[in-house]
């Protein structure tokens, strides 16, 4: 009688690939197929978790602490479509804040414990406000700012500059800090990450 030998299931392998000149703390938690462009801090409590699917972090982002982008199945979803979640450059993640929109454009702010959920697509130069929410599919404007404890709307008159003062400061200071990461990605010039 022949023994019947199963292996044990297949787990997803965390396939982390950060970017030369990106800064992202070794107390930082990735998790799934994740790719990090150059230039973007991440700082240590910070999550980044890509369940279904893969997510691409684009240049010059800051991650801040406790802050959440997370790419999951909705309720009842099927795990065999994987959706990739795209964040664009020069965004900025406050502490505890959550990230869920499957299109972060460029030069968006979450602020602290702002929540943006699945299906919503940030264009470019959003502020989503302290405790503000966007739960609702949608395509947001650019240069909304979302404010206030009834999560009310206006269109900024100007558009947000990126935050490069505090980009070079992370990434000058941080690694005094913190255990880093290393790189794993050589930039190619003229090829875009994702």
């Amino acid at each position: 009688m022949s023994e019947i030998v199963t292996s044990p299931p297949i787990a997803r392998r965390s396939n982390v690939k950060i970017a030369a000149g990106a800064v992202v703390c070794d107390e930082s938690i990735l998790k799934g197929d994740i790719t990090i462009g150059p230039k973007t801090v991440v700082h240590p409590r910070a999550s980044i978790i890509a369940e279904a699917g893969p997510i691409f972090i684009g240049e010059g982002n800051i991650i801040e602490e406790m802050a959440s982008i997370i790419n999951r199945l909705p309720p009842g979803g099927n795990p065999d479509t994987l959706l990739a979640q795209t964040i664009g450059n020069f965004n900025v993640f406050e502490t505890d804040s959550t990230c869920e929109a499957e299109r972060v454009g460029d030069n968006n702010v979450l602020e602290t414990k702002a929540v943006v959920a699945r299906g919503v697509e940030l264009t470019n130069g959003c502020v989503i406000g302290p405790s503000c929410s966007i739960s609702e599919p949608e395509i947001v404007p650019e240069n909304t700012i979302v404010y206030g404890t009834k999560c009310q709307r206006r269109e900024m008159n100007d558009k947000p500059y990126p935050q490069m003062g505090q980009l070079e400061f992370l990434i000058r200071v941080l690694p005094n800090y913190h255990h880093l990461r290393k790189p794993n990605v050589k930039p190619v010039k003229g090829e875009a990450l994702a």
